[in-house]
């Protein structure tokens, strides 16, 4: 297990953020990687991360199990995997300063899509097509393998369909719950699944799932504008600061 106190000072605000994330303020949980990306290896935070996702999944798959969408689940499964796949063989062979920029841009691009993407009101929802479900499904794919951050993508494709808001919630959660669960085993074969990172997921898995009632208690007393604001604002900045740090990992100045 990590021991180091530096981590868990990232480390927990970083779970608390997926625990509200997953309590009703969607989208928070894309910082979490990043924050730990700036005290360890991004996919090391990445392999800590997915252990206490998968958990979270289990309750959520449950939770949402008669509310999605099968048309979309359809297109995008097979390029998510297909995405997952390219994650898989670029992570092995590409420089570690290459991954902390694609976190980085991961953070600062969510953040001007959120903050840019508010304009008039679609009127009518768009179909389910099969061309855009490849591009953003794969999109998802890459960016949940190595980042656990597929979610800018997957919204891009969702956002436009205007569902519910709890088919919305169930085609995400079941998404990505069967992306994560096959991201696993590949993590295992990258050597990413060891003793020390499954223990610090357990250490900071009970956080997380009492964050989760933490942003059900948040989302009916704390206004969802301010919250978005500071978190995107630190999203922002943790992605500049990785862009920073790629750039020098990789000896561009």
């Amino acid at each position: 297990m990590i021991t180091d106190p530096i981590f868990y000072l990232f480390a927990i605000p970083a779970v608390i953020l997926v625990g509200i994330g997953k309590g009703g303020f969607s989208g928070v949980g894309l910082l979490s990687v990043p924050l730990m990306a700036l005290v360890v290896p991004p996919l090391q935070a990445a392999s800590i991360m997915l252990p206490i996702l998968m958990a979270q999944d289990v309750v959520g798959v449950w939770a949402f199990r008669k509310d999605f969408s099968g048309r979309d689940l359809k297109y995008l499964f097979p390029a998510g995997f297909a995405g997952l796949g390219l994650g898989y063989f670029l992570v092995r062979d590409v420089a570690n300063g290459v991954i902390i920029i694609i976190v980085g841009l991961i953070a600062t691009v969510f953040v001007i899509y959120q903050v840019t993407r508010r304009g008039p009101a679609v009127s009518r929802p768009k179909e389910a097509a099969l061309g855009a479900a490849t591009i953003w499904g794969a999109a998802t794919g890459f960016t949940s393998f190595v980042a656990n951050a597929g979610g800018p993508p997957f919204q891009v494709y969702m956002m436009p369909r205007l569902h519910s808001p709890r088919v919305y919630a169930g085609t995400s959660t079941i998404f990505f719950a069967v992306l994560n669960y096959i991201k696993f085993p590949a993590y295992i074969y990258l050597g990413q699944i060891t003793a020390e990172n499954l223990l610090t997921s357990a250490v900071l898995t009970p956080l997380a799932i009492v964050s989760i009632a933490c942003g059900v208690w948040l989302v009916r007393r704390v206004s969802a504008d301010s919250f978005y604001r500071i978190v995107y604002a630190l999203t922002f900045a943790v992605g500049l600061k990785l862009l920073w740090d790629g750039a020098r990992d990789l000896n561009f100045f």
